[in-house]
């Protein structure tokens, strides 16, 4: 784990910090139902909307972080995120607690494009493959120490937990403000000795870089997939006679495999190519929710279990390294929080689509239909990305990331700023864009931005 810089590291702890405090989530529908009184359904609409505060956190947070800054980015989510849990530890209204949880959806996400983008400006490109994996590590090993260590402090209530989570969650803070220095690259020096401008880009913007657009797509069917079981299998094992509580076992097998062998998985993966990584990823998304259909016991669960966790420990850092590779460096933030709101809403629709097809055609058809997607991607990755992600990965981290911002043209309105972008490509080739116009990185006409080639993102985050 060596060579990584002291700031990842900081970066690192701070994660594990916020993590190992995360109780919120973990017990808020026990919260809702057993302390408070609400229905079952109120509780899954809560749930619902910190993924929809999500999907409108992304995006701000990648805003945020390219222009106010990473560092200020990330202290002000973390210190809104542990104000509402820590609200959570007082309010008692039905309305006061779904706002109080959209919001602290909307901070919580807001924070992971600027983690993502401050990944991507301290780690050299090649190295940030085992960056991302290695913080993502950290989410988890904090989240399973949080869900052992407050299932045996729930003698302490359920506010009381709250109120560890607003703390961790401060503290996180903290540890970012005070040892975290800012990472947002500062703009290029033109021929009169003043910075210029990069050029402010919004969500339709970053979508008009076609490759990126299309792993976007395809990243939001992978995170469909993703997200399917941690609703749809504790439905599926109810609905063969199984004991509920049997689900918590098995789903414990996915933090306890990430903790084992995400380092292991990393030195298997290091090197290897990006759109192998993807697909291999996918295949095996497909092949462990598939095979859920024919499980009907405890230990054949936890199989299926093993096999798409195996899946999610491939596919998380590849994602992310990839987002940061694609995206110009002025615009880091906005990319990453573009493909963050793609795994928000894969996970606010696959809960409520799960429950709909476990319910109606049955578990059989929620699975195969979920191996079916995952399948779709694996090639999409194949016919759509090939020729964007299948340079070799050593080569364009050799080559980093070359950008340069050029002063706005001489004009009039139709003038704008242009952004040239230039990557090691297949075959070692660069690759250009321009914001507005120009090629797409691949010798072909682009409306957008666009931008040379790479993978899928995370962030982290995400999933976590």
């Amino acid at each position: 784990m060596s060579g990584l810089p002291g700031g990842f590291w900081w970066l690192w702890l701070s994660t594990l910090v916020n993590r190992t405090g995360a109780f919120v989530l973990t017990f808020l529908s026990l919260f809702l139902t057993q302390e408070l009184g609400f229905s079952g359904w109120y509780a899954g609409l809560v749930v619902a909307l910190h993924g929809l505060g999500g999907i409108a956190g992304s995006p701000l947070g990648g805003m945020l972080s390219d222009r106010w800054g990473r560092r200020p980015t990330m202290v002000t989510g973390h210190l809104a995120a542990a104000a509402c849990a820590a609200s959570l530890a007082v309010v008692t209204s039905p309305w006061a607690v779904a706002a109080v949880v959209l919001l602290m959806g909307v901070a919580m996400q807001s924070v992971r494009p600027a983690i993502g983008a401050t990944i991507a400006d301290q780690v050299p490109e090649h190295d940030r493959r085992r960056a991302y994996a290695l913080n993502y590590w950290a989410l988890n090993l904090g989240f399973a120490i949080a869900a052992t260590g407050g299932g045996a402090a729930l003698f302490l209530g359920y506010r009381t937990l709250f109120l560890v989570e607003a703390v961790a969650t401060a503290l996180c803070a903290v540890i970012v403000f005070v040892r975290l220095p800012e990472t947002r690259p500062e703009a290029p020096v033109n021929a009169d000795g003043e910075r210029s401008a990069a050029p402010r880009l919004t969500t339709m913007d970053v979508l008009r870089d076609g490759p990126f657009r299309t792993l976007v797509l395809l990243s939001l069917l992978v995170c469909t997939v993703f997200s399917t079981p941690w609703v749809g299998l504790p439905l599926t094992m109810t609905s063969t006679g199984l004991a509920p509580e049997s689900y918590g076992v098995v789903i414990a097998v996915n933090g306890v495999v990430i903790v084992v062998f995400q380092l292991l998985v990393n030195r298997i993966t290091e090197g290897r190519s990006t759109i192998g990584l993807l697909v291999v990823s996918a295949l095996l998304f497909a092949l462990g929710t598939g095979a859920t259909a024919l499980a009907d016991t405890p230990l054949l669960f936890a199989a299926t279990v093993v096999v798409w966790t195996i899946g999610e420990m491939v596919y998380i850092p590849v994602n992310a390294a990839a987002t940061a590779r694609l995206a110009p460096v002025h615009a880091r933030g906005r990319y990453q929080g573009v493909m963050g709101m793609a795994w928000s809403v894969g996970g606010f629709v696959a809960p409520v689509t799960a429950g709909w097809v476990v319910e109606g055609p049955g578990p059989d058809v929620l699975w195969l239909g979920c191996a079916a997607v995952a399948v779709l991607a694996a090639v999409g990755y194949v016919v759509l990305l090939r020729r964007s992600l299948g340079g070799d990965d050593a080569a364009g981290g050799a080559e980093g990331t070359k950008a340069a911002v050029a002063a706005p043209a001489a004009g009039g309105a139709g003038a704008g700023a242009a952004v040239a972008v230039g990557k090691a490509g297949s075959g070692g080739g660069a690759a250009a864009g321009r914001v507005g116009g120009g090629g797409d990185g691949r010798g072909e006409p682009s409306d957008g931005v666009a931008t040379a080639s790479e993978g899928p993102a995370a962030t982290a985050v995400s999933a976590g």
